[in-house]
């Protein structure tokens, strides 16, 4: 399948991030969300990104204003319906993702592939919710999108092999290293790092060693490149809680119970980062 025209489900930093990877490897893209003030948001900061690299000489201003110029915002579900891809990027939870799906199928060409840029929910129950569950795939980009260079892919139970294969080529077009992944709970990456920050934070709410303590010993003794509760401060503390709460509830295993102390801060609002105050402070 020749793949002209890719939607993007939402334009927050996910969305709005594949779009700029989509529209740089040449792709017509149309970026649709649920207020044309979270559309705007997104076309805004791909334009920032976009004019950082001009400045710092990685790509040229004319080339910036192409890229920005293949993209389209939109409020309606409907124009998705010319595209050939749809990546879907919206919040992290089933139920609206499974709706979104089902709006996809009925407005979308019978051969158009759907995907889904979740962390870890099922693509399966996604894919319950079309008449094409053979078309549809997990399509997990890390954040920034423009940067991290990984994309899991991740097979449903019926997804097709021409669908999974058509993901991992368009991933290697958009200049990602794509990985293989049958679908498990978390995927691949998350599975493995969402227990370790869990973990610092149970280390830290035992009083073995502070924050800083905890961070430095992974940076210079595991040669991690940021500390695991600096990250979870960047990723954000509540997405954090959620992911941990759908690994726990989906294996059932004991080992994945959530530390109190990050429900406490998601609690008390100290979300990370954009909060203000998280394991850290950023005032």
């Amino acid at each position: 399948m020749d793949i002209k025209v890719i939607g993007v489900v939402g334009s927050g930093n996910m969305g709005s991030g594949i779009a700029q990877v989509a529209a740089q490897a040449g792709f017509a893209v149309i970026m649709r969300d649920i207020e044309d003030s979270f559309v705007q948001r997104g076309l805004n900061a791909i334009k920032k990104n976009l004019e950082r690299a001009v400045d710092k000489g990685k790509i040229g201003k004319k080339e910036a204003e192409e890229i920005v110029g293949r993209i389209r915002g939109t409020v309606n579900l409907e124009d998705l319906d010319k595209s050939d891809l749809v990546i879907e990027a919206a919040v992290e939870d089933i139920e609206v993702k499974k709706e979104i799906f089902e709006g996809l199928d009925r407005i979308c060409s019978p051969d158009t592939v759907l995907a889904s840029n979740t962390s870890g929910l099922s693509i399966s129950e996604m894919a319950l919710a079309t008449r094409r569950p053979d078309k549809v795939a997990g399509m997990h980009f890390f954040n920034p999108a423009p940067v991290m260079k990984l994309v899991e892919v991740t097979k449903g139970a019926v997804t097709s092999e021409d669908t999974f294969e058509l993901i991992m080529n368009i991933s290697r077009a958009m200049g990602k290293e794509p990985i293989a992944v049958n679908e498990a709970p978390l995927f691949v990456v998350n599975r493995i790092l969402i227990p370790m920050i869990n973990e610092a934070a149970y280390v830290l709410l035992e009083g073995v060693a502070s924050a800083e303590d905890i961070d430095k010993g992974m940076t210079l003794g595991a040669n991690h490149p940021l500390g695991p509760l600096a990250l979870a401060d960047l990723v954000g503390i509540d997405v954090l809680l959620a992911v941990q709460d759908t690994l726990y509830k989906e294996t059932g295993d004991s080992k994945y119970r959530v530390c109190p102390l990050i429900r406490k801060m998601v609690r008390a609002g100290h979300l990370g980062r954009k909060s203000g105050r998280g394991f850290y402070s950023y005032q």
